[in-house]
């Protein structure tokens, strides 16, 4: 039973030291979710795409956390699996099922307790709180500075050769019309922050864009023709609509 014990501290341990490193990552411009990925798989050791990896290794910081995450993963991996073996190794083939459920047990009650909203919010302050006390990260809350709440998000988007956005330039395009901007542009190794509207978009760019989620779904599945240009009208409508809305309430708080 001690082995089982063990192994359950040893991936508890390891469940905070992602998040820490999550966080830590978070600070540095990455997205939770990337952050997260990248987390988990550094300490796990099972590696990540070409992409994501220049992202790691160009940035200092980000590169320090990963390799911190390395060396805990090597040795946390080894003795996990030397701990789980040795709990199972009874004379008394008895014994096996009662430590199964146990070991079962355990995990689930870690992995509801790790996913719960009341433990992600309490654990995201205290950790901030020590990071920004203990360490030289920089912790500044990008939702709060980006207004993403609601339906407000930033998403990159990858454009198609015949999606509706190609081919044409901002400009053209309109999109903030329908709620939406577009943050930056990359394209083949090159980057354009805060693009200029003459800029055509082309298929294989990669747009950062801030808007609605459901705009920016829209978008994303959108293609060329005379569909493509009636939805961006009618989302153009749905904008106005809600431009008048918001003004009314503001108009009504200033009464």
């Amino acid at each position: 039973m001690i082995g089982i014990v063990s192994f359950i501290v040893i991936i508890t341990i390891s469940l905070v030291i992602t998040k820490i490193a999550t966080i830590a990552l978070v600070t540095t411009g990455l997205s939770e979710e990337t952050a997260k990925f990248q987390a988990r798989s550094a300490l796990s050791g099972v590696g990540y795409t070409t992409d994501e990896s220049e992202k790691i290794v160009s940035h200092p910081i980000r590169r320090r956390i990963v390799m911190f995450l390395m060396l805990i993963g090597n040795a946390g991996i080894v003795t996990s699996v030397t701990t789980l073996i040795l709990a199972f190794l009874s004379k008394d083939g008895s014994e096996i099922l009662p430590r199964l459920l146990v070991l079962a047990a355990s995990l689930l009650v870690i992995w509801r307790i790790s996913n719960s909203r009341w433990f992600n919010r309490w654990s995201t302050r205290g950790i901030e709180y020590f990071l920004k006390k203990y360490t030289d990260l920089a912790i500044r809350d990008y939702l709060s500075l980006l207004r993403l709440s609601g339906e407000y998000q930033v998403v990159e988007l990858f454009v198609e050769q015949d999606d509706w956005l190609s081919n044409k330039n901002l400009k053209e395009l309109k999109l903030w019309a329908e709620g939406v901007l577009v943050l930056s542009i990359e394209r083949d190794g090159e980057f354009w922050g805060v693009p200029s509207r003459d800029i055509v978009i082309q298929g294989g760019d990669r747009l950062v864009l801030y808007g609605r989620e459901t705009a920016i779904k829209n978008l994303d599945n959108r293609k060329a023709g005379h569909q493509g240009d009636q939805e961006h009208f009618r989302n153009r409508r749905l904008q106005d609509k809600l431009s008048d809305l918001q003004l009314d309430e503001a108009s009504g708080e200033d009464g």
